[in-house]
């Protein structure tokens, strides 16, 4: 079993907006004490006031830029100097860059790999160098679905969370060969998030860009965040469009390669309104934070996931002409996880 249910200590990278903004809040209506990280220290300070209305535990801010390892050293060390113990280490900080690769700026290409994967690396090093000595707790890695099925027109983040997974992993099989049974890694590939990230995100596409649906609202990964501390496992998709697409893609890589390619640019950058290019959050944080992108990741979007599962239902078609002439046993169906 992971961490307890009610007044454990968490720490949250990423935390003054979108999906760290609502398991902040989360965790604290649940009575935990919650370690906020991210650049911003106003929207931070917002955030921890947030969660001491909320909740019974205590609410630290502590200004991070986690591709600064000394930082993130010194993230953990304000954590056990407070609270005495590090539960539950979330690391959920990420930066994105859309366009074609040799568009995106090398410099801005650098940023989001050492925010999204040596961010990820620095904050797992702090944790575990806790939990191994305490003999117990739970690293979450936020990843993506693009880390399981990449995407176009955004390859340093597809990159990025690919090597999430890959780390999550790594870091599993060593502590099973320490024999350290209570201290957990997890893996959480969301689908689409209704959160600031998108208006965020540098853009060198020349399109604007919008989310790709479905969109899922931030309070559901919160939600599967604090089932996995409850009870660890290795990977848990968010959405079912996460977990569709991740099955679909293991078994006919090659036609949904080309569904989700043609979906990418059908929809996730705008056909009909240009953007110019930015740089956005990736080399410095900049002022607001909500939880929340406006991209009405609620019911409204049951129609947008009709089309979604019809371009599934096109891809496993052409998978199915394409490869067994229509005839594939059910054995080759497999379960997927999801929230």
């Amino acid at each position: 079993m992971g961490a307890e249910a009610e007044g454990g200590v968490v720490v949250i990278t990423g935390a003054s907006s979108g999906v760290g903004r609502a398991c902040a809040e989360a965790f604290a209506a649940r009575g935990w004490h919650v370690v906020l990280a991210a650049r911003r220290a106003e929207e931070l300070n917002e955030v921890a006031r947030r969660c001491r209305r909320r909740g019974r535990g205590r609410a630290l801010p502590v200004p991070t830029d986690v591709t600064d390892a000394a930082a993130v050293d010194r993230l953990a060390q304000e954590a056990v100097a407070a609270f005495g113990r590090i539960d539950v280490w979330l690391n959920n900080a990420a930066v994105a860059a859309f366009g074609a690769l040799d568009e995106i700026p090398a410099d801005v290409c650098r940023k989001v790999i050492d925010t999204d994967v040596l961010g990820y690396v620095y904050g797992a090093r702090a944790a575990l160098t806790v939990m191994r000595r305490q003999g117990s707790g739970t690293l979450i890695n936020v990843s993506s679905v693009v880390g399981v099925s990449p995407v176009p027109y955004n390859a340093p983040y597809a990159l990025a969370k690919a090597a999430v997974r890959a780390l999550s992993t790594s870091l599993r099989q060593e502590l099973w060969l320490e024999g350290h049974r209570d201290v957990h890694v997890c893996t959480v590939l969301p689908a689409t998030m209704d959160t600031p990230f998108f208006r965020s995100a540098a853009n060198y596409s020349g399109r604007k860009v919008t989310p790709m649906a479905p969109v899922y609202t931030p309070e559901r990964a919160a939600r599967a965040i604090l089932r996995l501390v409850r009870s660890p496992r290795r990977e848990v998709y968010v959405g079912p469009a996460a977990a569709a697409l991740a099955c679909w893609t293991g078994l006919f890589p090659g036609p949904v390669e080309k569904a989700v390619a043609y979906q990418m640019n059908r929809s996730h950058l705008s056909r009909t309104e240009q953007a110019p290019d930015t740089a956005g959050t990736v080399p410095h944080a900049l002022p607001g934070g909500s939880v929340h992108g406006g991209w009405h990741g609620t019911r409204r979007t049951a129609g947008r996931r009709l089309a979604t599962a019809a371009l599934a239902a096109g891809a496993a078609y052409v998978a199915l002409r394409s490869t067994c002439g229509g005839r594939v046993p059910c054995a080759r169906a497999r379960a997927c996880g999801r929230d």
